[in-house]
């Protein structure tokens, strides 16, 4: 596939740039990238400070990472984002709408209340087991549901039906509030089935893209 078709026009290149979650690892998305067409453009976006990688000294918070994320799309791009990634992709859909194509949003939060849709809490043991790495994903907090009206891309939702720190109520309440999304479930799905689930994640990615 050397394309797809947007409407009239068709592009020429297709541009995935691949969000990881608070663990900030972009070899998370390694298994779904190898999966994909070898047309596709791919891009494991590594997080300053994350995964041996250096500081950067703009960014220093969850919103500044999410700022030096969002002002490096420069070309029409469809974001896929787990977890946490999800909050600044959604951003990013909201702040370059003429770059952000689509959206495929794994087990996220998408800047929704958690707690009140039977999530768990991550936090403690983000905080106990990765005590080397910033604070800034614990610290964040954003209520994004007054914006998710404003999205006007295409969106993917892929969640799994046994993630306790993303449930599926999240996904069903995220489907309600995002005008153009479509919730696809992956059974024995947990919080890290995009990696443990490669093969099906990849054909929804695709087949998704080929839809646009």
């Amino acid at each position: 596939m050397s394309g797809y078709k947007t409407g009239r026009d068709i592009m020429k290149t297709v541009r995935l740039l691949f969000l990881a979650g608070a663990a900030g690892d972009p070899t998370f998305w390694q298994p779904v990238a190898n999966l994909l067409p070898a047309s596709y453009r791919c891009t494991l976006q590594a997080y300053p400070e994350f995964a041996g990688q250096p500081k950067v000294a703009s960014v220093h918070s969850f919103a500044t990472l999410s700022d030096w994320v969002i002002d490096h799309i420069s070309q029409p791009t469809i974001i896929v984002a787990q977890s946490m990634g999800g909050i600044i992709a959604i951003q990013a859909a909201l702040r370059k709408p003429n770059y952000v194509q689509g959206l495929v949003l794994v087990a996220t939060s998408g800047g929704l209340d958690t707690s009140a849709l039977g999530a768990a809490d991550w936090r403690e043991d983000y905080l106990l087991n990765l005590a080397h790495l910033p604070t800034w994903f614990v610290e964040a907090q954003y209520d994004l549901s007054p914006d998710l009206a404003h999205v006007k891309q295409p969106v993917l939702l892929l969640w799994g039906d046994a993630d306790p720190i993303s449930p599926l109520a999240i996904g069903h309440a995220l489907q309600q509030q995002l005008p153009h999304a479509h919730l696809h479930m992956i059974p024995q799905g947990q919080h890290d089935f995009a990696y443990q689930h490669a093969p099906q994640v990849a054909q929804h990615i695709r087949a998704f893209i080929e839809s646009l």
